[in-house]
């Protein structure tokens, strides 16, 4: 390892030198089963043909110009994703963080063109938005925002599934402008609220002239078996963020509004000097595509029940199994103590995983992942986890 990349990363002991589909090999050849697909990134797998030829067509052609042009391949996907969420408006970044800084600073442009002076957005503890100062500032988790002090206020943190929480805080705030919330937290532990959460939310905002705004940087593209997991109720954001699975590694990230939200952000309020350039943009607009093709919605919904299916019929009943959930293909196994040692076993079995909250086994599979395959990760995860308990 090079002594000269900075310690950022508690890095595993591998280096992978090709993927495809759902195995990634080594720099030795050997085959690794991936569960976590890059943190919910590889959607499709690993290099998938239609991605490939498509990026490699469009590197030949056009890589950057600036948002300085029209950019045709960015306004032909801010069509399509408004076009499957309902939403309005699109502005393009690099990244999920990128993508709530503009949902943060487009709540504020709002709250101030309202005349508020001082701004407040509410979020939950437990949640994760990002790394940047804003956004670990949001972030309800004191390990990621530990060193940074002084942090970025104007956030109010309440605890996240309770939305009588949100509605008490009218009485007592007269500046709250927008709630930001995850609709189901990744990396606090794959937890999902009740399934009117996010319907009281959003009457808990327009009862209060609040924005509703989604991170759907995780459970975004798929990931729940909707496009997007706000589509699971019947209610619409008024601002949602994206990364992720847009760009399958390819950077991208996305920040959309809806209706008056949608009319926020005038020239020169906010930009991106890499964000929606013409290779990003072909890298979204060909996974959407291959995603509608190959029926990858539906396919994370079979899997993902598949999967927590299985895994509740071999390890439900097993002391120190306290919980096996979540929704489409990000699935989450609670153990009753601390399991990081599970990634570097699960390693040495060839295959990845992840174990987020200290205590949470994460997965987050490719949405290309096949019964046949779901069942060798099963098998592989339920035998290290009977056996690491025992």
């Amino acid at each position: 390892m090079s002594e000269h990349l900075m310690q950022t990363y508690a890095r595993l002991p591998v280096a992978f030198a090709r993927g495809k589909g759902v195995w990634l090999y080594d720099e030795n050849g050997d085959q690794y089963l991936d569960a976590l697909a890059g943190v919910a990134v590889n959607g499709l797998g690993h290099a998938h043909p239609k991605l490939t030829k498509a990026l490699c067509e469009q590197a030949g052609t056009l890589i950057h110009t600036s948002n300085i042009y029209r950019i045709s391949a960015q306004e032909r996907l801010a069509d399509k994703l408004c076009a499957l969420s309902g939403m309005d408006r699109v502005f393009f970044g690099n990244s999920g963080a990128e993508a709530n800084e503009a949902a943060i600073k487009l709540a504020r442009l709002h709250g101030h063109n309202r005349g508020i002076d001082n701004p407040a957005i509410v979020v939950m503890e437990k949640s994760f938005h990002g790394r940047t100062l804003a956004t670990l500032s949001a972030t309800g988790s004191r390990k990621v925002q530990a060193g940074f002090e002084p942090l970025v206020g104007g956030f109010v943190r309440v605890p996240f599934g309770d939305a009588d929480a949100v509605a008490k805080l009218a009485a007592h705030h007269n500046n709250i402008v927008a709630v930001l919330v995850e609709p189901y937290q990744g990396e606090g532990g794959v937890r999902i609220p009740e399934v009117d959460y996010l319907d009281k939310l959003r009457a808990i905002c327009d009862q209060n002239a609040w924005l509703l705004m989604l991170d759907e940087v995780q459970t975004g593209i798929g990931r729940s078996g909707k496009w997007f997991a706000f589509q699971h109720t019947k209610i619409m954001p008024d601002v949602m963020t994206l990364a992720k699975g847009l760009g399958s590694g390819v950077p991208i990230g996305a920040c959309l509004a809806y209706g008056a939200a949608a009319e926020v952000f005038t020239p020169g309020k906010h930009g991106s000097t890499f964000g929606g350039n013409p290779l990003a943009c072909t890298a979204a607009l060909t996974t959407l595509d291959v995603m509608a093709e190959e029926g990858l919605l539906e396919n994370a919904l079979k899997i993902g029940a598949f999967i927590r299916e299985t895994l509740t019929r071999e390890l439900g009943q097993v002391p120190g199994v306290k919980e096996i959930r979540g929704q489409g293909l990000m699935i989450g196994i609670e153990l009753d103590k601390p399991c990081g040692e599970l990634v570097k076993l699960a390693l040495a079995d060839k295959l990845l995983i992840n174990v987020t909250a200290d205590n949470v086994v994460r997965l987050l599979p490719p949405l290309v992942m096949s019964q046949d395959e779901a069942g060798l990760l099963t098998d592989k995860l339920a035998a290290l986890i009977w056996a690491w308990l025992n």
